[in-house]
């Protein structure tokens, strides 16, 4: 036969108990009478009332002790009712005033220190409606009125009020609620038991020290042996924890960027910190350009760019000064007719447009067919508002094959429009300098009303022939937080950045 099983002892089965919960509990076990006041309980452990208070919700709370609650509710006099009774209702010194005087006197002739302003009109309409007093002016008592020593309906309520409460339904009609003479006093009594685990629960011995956990004190002097640990209640109350979860905008953008994947597309990526060359230059932007100036381009101090390859270099002074390309006999186009700054190419500045990242890829790989995407983050001084922000994220596009056109660019916004459930897509003409024909395409935001998120159109031979492309290229920079305020429901751009936790959750705070 198998040895029976040790006996874990008291001490196994014990709870953590303070000694004012130890105190009460034992009391709540004595008890023989039924359930016990908050106050008796307090008599009994000689224990003051807060501390009885606390540890009987702590008892509860562990399931040791159970409360049966008793509500009711009862009028008591205010103050405005004390004083009222103290010196009469303003109806009872009017009636006692026009008895004394037996003459008609109009209202405005009234003592000042009879009646306030707010008391006078009410005083008047109880007593005619009482049948004290005649209707109209000036005031005088109806020679039929009830004798004056009558108890008034109010008078009636206050004194059964304060002579020990009762229910306002039938004291009078005068309304002493209402007139802020009388108010419900509302109380709980509480009535407390010990619980069946509390009857049954066995308690660590005098003033013994119960473990939570195994420290690794314990551990290392051996004292885990004989100490004695409380239980684990499944029942306990635990902090809620969300657990981590992505931005909803770092969110969105990754499914936003499955749908370009989706639409044949694949990522490209460049630097944050880039040359004038590469974030316009190589664009055909001319140098003077007013975007390219310090109000919108944010140059970088203490840093050294470095100009592009020499021979592309020539190709792009070559297309803005309107000479031929090197090898070529004829120019283009007349270029930007001004010399072309090749220091100025070298300037450092934070990156304004993905556009850069575009003509980085096509300066690598000119041969056809390619199908590229750029999503990532701009920099421009630009005025902070509802729908600007000096940082913001540009979706860069580049569809390059033979027989591209315009159509096919439209095609790629309202396939975009249609997958993230934009509603209706406007088409309208639009200028930049890199592109030709270009255009620009606008969504509804519910609240903004039309906004501008779909820019694009054909790169011009200038910005082509340099980087050795010799096929029609469509290109776009959609304004991805612009599309996904709308995704979102937000109603200015800053909140796309929102680092409040109660929002993020969906708390309104």
């Amino acid at each position: 036969m198998a040895d029976p099983p040790d006996d874990p002892g008291p001490a196994a089965s014990a709870i953590t108990l303070s000694d004012s919960e130890r105190r009460l509990l034992v009391a709540l076990r004595d008890l023989t009478q039924g359930p016990a006041s908050e106050e008796e309980l307090a008599a009994t452990t000689g224990l003051p009332a807060d501390h009885v208070r606390g540890s009987l919700q702590r008892l509860r709370s562990k399931h040791l002790a159970v409360v049966d609650e008793q509500h009711a509710s009862r009028p008591v006099l205010t103050a405005r009712g004390r004083a009222a009774q103290e010196v009469g209702l303003p109806e009872r010194r009017l009636l006692r005033f026009l008895t004394d005087l037996k003459l008609p006197i109009g209202p405005e002739d009234l003592p000042s220190g009879l009646l306030t302003p707010d008391e006078r009109s009410p005083a008047i309409g109880l007593l005619r409606r009482y049948g004290y007093l005649a209707e109209g002016v000036p005031l005088r008592l109806r020679p039929e009125s009830p004798p004056a020593s009558t108890p008034l309906p109010d008078e009636i309520a206050l004194e059964a009020v304060a002579s020990g409460g009762v229910d306002l339904a039938t004291a009078g009609s005068g309304s002493p609620r209402r007139r802020g003479l009388v108010e419900v006093e509302r109380t709980t009594a509480r009535r407390w038991a010990a619980s069946e685990e509390g009857r049954q629960l066995p308690m660590a011995a005098g003033n013994a020290t119960l473990q939570g956990a195994v420290t690794p004190a314990l551990l290392r002097d051996g004292g885990w042996e004989d100490a004695a640990f409380r239980p684990y209640d499944v029942r306990a109350t635990v902090p809620f924890v969300t657990g981590p979860r992505p931005h909803p905008y770092a969110t969105w953008l990754r499914q936003f960027e499955e749908i370009l994947v989706g639409l044949g597309f694949s990522e490209a990526r460049g630097p944050l910190l880039e040359t004038e060359f590469w974030n316009g230059d190589v664009l055909f932007m001319p140098q003077e350009h007013p975007a390219r100036s310090i109000h919108d381009v944010l140059s970088v101090e203490g840093v050294v760019g470095h100009p592009p390859a020499a021979d592309l270099l020539e190709k792009v002074a070559a297309a803005h000064e309107g000479r031929p390309l090197p090898g070529e006999s004829r120019p283009m186009s007349p270029g930007w007719r001004a010399s072309y700054d090749r220091a100025f190419a070298a300037r450092p500045v934070l990156r304004s447009q993905t556009t850069a990242v575009s003509a980085r890829f096509m300066a690598a790989n000119p041969e056809p067919p390619f199908r590229v995407y750029c999503l990532d983050r701009n920099f421009r001084r630009d005025a902070v508002d509802a729908t600007h922000h000096i940082e913001f994220a540009q979706c860069e596009g580049i569809l390059g094959e033979e027989g591209v056109t315009l159509r096919h660019l439209v095609g790629v916004f309202q396939a975009l429009t249609d997958a993230l459930g934009l509603g209706e897509l406007k088409i309208r003409p639009s200028y930049f300098p890199f592109t030709e024909p270009s255009i620009e395409g606008y969504v509804r935001h519910p609240r903004l009303g039309w906004i501008e998120v779909f820019p694009g159109g054909l790169f011009r031979p200038e910005v082509l022939r340099p980087l050795g492309v010799r096929v029609p290229v469509a290109a776009w920079g959609i304004g991805v937080m612009r599309l996904a305020m709308i995704a979102l429901g937000v109603d200015d751009i800053r909140q796309v950045y929102d680092d409040d936790l109660g929002r993020l959750r969906g708390e309104e705070s």
